[in-house]
Formats: structure tokens, sequence, C-alpha cells
């Protein structure tokens, strides 16, 4: 079984913080050289100081079509294209979402992993992978969340017709559940963040919230594995069995 990134080029959009950071990380430390693609200059500098010297990293709109096409252009063929975008889902009760929120979960992260990955379809070279980084909530019924199970949903309705379309590449996806990211601690005071994650950990059968770093794994995992394709990798401490 072949199961290496070793002396491969990978590049990550979202890959400045939290699992996208990490995932970085993963591949890095399995002997990818990386190139992370972030909307801020601020997290694009503190990733860069974290990555091994040579790692590259690029500021990036992701609704620019153009401005993808900049950074491929710039960071040339590759071999593992990872997504990890998106921000603002339609989250709360199916009652009180508009279709303006629903719209907008779509806008803010399908359309993203379309525009990125039909872009990136000409410079990733033959044997390499695509990895989608979605979410627990389109494959576990979880109240509130309706709005953003049909997002991830969607996404992961296309893993398996697009691992038969697009082969020899490999597309898989990571399906993260909750996970103890930096959005969290700038979304809510401590206490109601660390009251949320004791209710999140009672719920799962590891009894603890995810880590950025259990996540990476996962999907530095999913692109060494060349016996690896259209495949959802649950990475959510037993969320999806529904205890």
């Amino acid at each position: 079984m072949a199961n290496s990134v070793k002396g491969s080029r990978a590049l990550l959009f979202g890959g400045t913080s939290g699992i996208g950071l990490a995932s970085a990380r993963a591949l890095a430390a399995a002997g990818a050289d990386v190139g992370v693609a972030g909307s801020t200059a601020a997290n694009l500098a503190a990733a860069l100081k974290v990555l091994p010297e040579g790692a590259r990293g690029f500021a990036v709109n992701v609704t620019d079509a153009a401005a993808i096409d900049a950074v491929l252009a710039d960071f040339g063929p590759f071999d593992h294209l990872v997504v990890c975008v998106g921000g603002g889902s339609a989250i709360g009760p199916y009652r009180d979402l508009t279709e303006e929120k629903m719209r907008a979960g779509f806008d803010n992260k399908f359309w993203h992993y379309q525009r990125i990955t039909r872009a990136a379809l000409a410079a990733l070279r033959g044997a390499g992978s695509i990895t989608w980084v979605t979410g627990a909530a389109g494959r576990a019924a979880i109240r509130g969340m309706s709005g953003l199970a049909a997002t991830n949903g969607a996404l992961h309705a296309m893993v398996g017709p697009l691992a038969l379309e697009l082969a020899p590449l490999r597309l898989n996806a990571v399906s993260p559940g909750f996970i103890d990211t930096p959005y969290w601690r700038k979304a809510m005071p401590d206490a109601l963040r660390e009251k949320l994650y004791a209710d999140m950990a009672a719920g799962v059968p590891v009894k603890r919230v995810g880590t950025p770093q259990d996540v990476g794994a996962a999907v530095a995992m999913v692109a060494g594995n060349t016996f690896f394709t259209g495949a959802i990798l649950d990475c959510d401490g037993g969320r999806h069995l529904g205890t």
C-alpha cells in the first residue's frame, strides 16, 4: 500500500488557521512541500511562522475567481489540494431560517469549494488527490443544523460521482465533528464556551471535543493513501453513531 506524501506538493485553501493550518502542518511533517492560502494577512503571517522553511503563503479572496487562478499559477503544478474554507452558516431552528440565510450558507462554503476545485484541476498532477473538509452536520441529525446539513450534505453527495469522474485523481471528504478552533474563542465568552464544550463532549463516545490536529492527521492520511477515494471519513469522536 502506498501511503506517503513525501516529496509531493500540497496546496491548502483555508490553510492559515484552525483545521486548515493543522492539516498543512501534518502534510509538511509527512514530507510534503506545502502552500497555504488564506484571506487575512495576519493569519497568513502567523501560519508561515509555524510551518517549515520553504512553505509558501498566499493572500486570496476565494470569492474572486481571478485571484484563485493567480494563486494556482504562482504555486505551479502540485499533487494534493485541500479545501477548508467557509464562514457564516445557516444555523438555528428551521422555522427561523430565511431563504436569504440558507442561500448564504451555500454561497459561503459550497460554491467556494466548487470554484476552487474546478480551477485547480488543470494544475493537479494525475495521481494526486483532492480533500474537502466538510462537517458532521451533513451526516448526523443535529437539532438546529438543518441549514448547515444541507450545505455539507450537498458536498458529500458529490464525493462519489467526482471520484469516478476525475480518476486517477482521488477525491475524498474529511467530515469533522465539534472541533476546538479559534472561531469558538472569538464567538463566545470563556464560561459559555466551556459549557458548550462540556455538552458536546458528553454527547460523543470519546467524551471530548476534537482538536484541529485530530482533523489534520486525518487529512494527511487521506491525501497520502493511494487506495482511498470516493470516501467520507468521519472524524467526529463517534458523533455519527447517534449515541
